[in-house]
């Protein structure tokens, strides 16, 4: 794994996602339940001006997103690319928007999703990672199956993107120095989530040398990482 620069964290413990399989059964109602609330995401996809429920159109910009229910919750399927302040193209190149989408500070992650769409919480990251299996070897089922560099042994860092969510190594911006780092090797992707005194929050790492998805502790709001939205319904 490559070193990451000592101060990009905040000196907290490491924190993992602590996430248990789904049982086999589901009973009844359950199965109605999750039914229903994919119906609904897609009534919303629909209702925003979309034919084809599996693809968001974003009215601010016209850009299209394809989309993807997993465990009863609608994600989008590509990371955001919404030209927002304080958003970035890793190294300012504009190709790079266009593979991976913008990096944004916590700030401007909470706004930057279309109507209808939400950053997610921590919560809900907890509940993808447990429709995936476990917090070992969920990263390897929601990863993309190209663009991640190879492991440290040369083995291939791609997943096999089991469920469409094609997660992808989109690197980081260090605020403390305006750094770009780490594509084709982490996608970090920010949560809703604030710390207990709301100074720092909580991201997801991928990585291209680990099959998991796990914390490193909270960071500094100012950095900028990846977002993927998912539908907001009550």
């Amino acid at each position: 794994m490559i070193d990451r620069p000592a101060a990009f964290r905040t000196g907290q413990p490491m924190i993992y996602i602590t996430a248990y399989p789904l049982t086999q059964r589901i009973n009844p109602m359950r199965k109605l339940l999750l039914t229903t609330a994919a119906v609904a995401a897609a009534i919303g996809l629909v209702g925003c001006g979309n034919s084809d429920p599996d693809t968001l159109i974003d009215k601010r910009d016209g850009q299209k997103y394809r989309t993807v229910v997993i465990g009863g919750t609608r994600w989008m399927a590509q990371n955001l690319n919404y030209r927002a302040d304080s958003s970035w193209c890793y190294e300012n190149r504009a190709d790079s928007c266009n593979k991976y989408g913008r990096l944004y500070t916590w700030d401007a992650a909470m706004k930057a999703c279309p109507a209808g769409w939400k950053l997610p919480s921590r919560e809900d990251w907890k509940s993808l990672v447990a429709v995936a299996s476990e917090e070992k070897t969920a990263g390897k089922k929601l990863k993309s199956k190209n663009g991640w560099n190879n492991r440290n042994d040369g083995s291939s860092g791609n997943g096999t993107d089991d469920y469409g969510f094609s997660a992808l190594p989109g690197g980081s911006l260090y605020s403390a120095d305006g750094s770009f780092y780490g594509v084709g090797y982490d996608g970090y992707l920010w949560t809703a989530t604030e710390d207990y005194y709301g100074n720092y929050a909580y991201n997801q790492d991928m990585d291209y040398d680990y099959d998991g998805v796990r914390e490193y502790g909270t960071y500094d709001k100012s950095d900028g990482f990846s977002v993927r939205c998912v539908a907001d319904r009550p």
